[in-house]
């Protein structure tokens, strides 16, 4: 096994991940949620994203084609309207997810933080395509070591919360990023408008 091509692939997987928005939605529901819930919530939402994740590299095409009858291009719309939601909310309202007070912890765990925020357009794309370029075994243990360095900041996203409260980082930061978040998720729409009418054109 190459050291370089399996580095690659985890900083690749990490940057589509992006750990950054997850430990702000994290620090965001620590008025609605206890710290013990918010640890099970980011390990729930972890493991589901990975198990998703590595369906979709061993059966993504045939998930897509055969089983829900949908493109890849209809996924990337669906999901970037998502996130420029997500996004929006944050750069509007300084939060990225404003809850019902009768959600479920397993339901948000699933819905939108183990997808699309974890396992999103992008990651799953990149779970189907990696192996052509890296192999199977390097892209899974890409994806695995990428979604457990996501848990870790997650699981400790209340104590980097605070250290960003103190320097007054927070907010802003939560903005920053909200208008990063919605630009990525505009930029999925984009690409799978872009997609669609290509296949108009063949």
């Amino acid at each position: 096994m190459e050291i370089k091509l399996l580095i690659s692939a985890i900083v690749a997987i990490l940057a589509l991940i992006n750990p950054v928005h997850k430990i702000l939605v994290i620090t965001s529901l620590q008025e609605q949620f206890s710290p013990k819930e918010l640890k099970y919530l980011s390990s729930k939402s972890s493991l589901t994203a990975l198990i998703i994740l590595i369906s979709f590299l061993f059966l993504g095409h045939l998930i897509f084609t055969y089983v829900f009858h949908i493109e890849l291009y209809a996924f990337r719309v669906t999901c970037g309207v998502v996130l420029f939601y997500n996004g929006i909310t944050g750069l509007q309202k300084g939060m990225f997810l404003q809850l019902d007070q009768n959600v479920k912890l397993v339901d948000l765990s699933a819905v939108p933080i183990a997808m699309p925020m974890i396992a999103g357009p992008a990651t799953i794309t990149a779970a189907v395509t990696f192996p052509g370029h890296y192999g199977k075994i390097i892209t899974i243990l890409g994806i695995t070591i990428a979604v457990g360095i996501n848990l870790l900041l997650m699981l400790n996203a209340i104590r980097i919360g605070k250290l960003l409260n103190r320097f007054n980082l927070m907010n802003a930061l939560i903005r920053i990023t909200g208008l990063i978040v919605a630009t990525i998720g505009a930029q999925m729409i984009f690409t799978g408008v872009q997609n669609f009418i290509s296949t108009l054109t063949v």
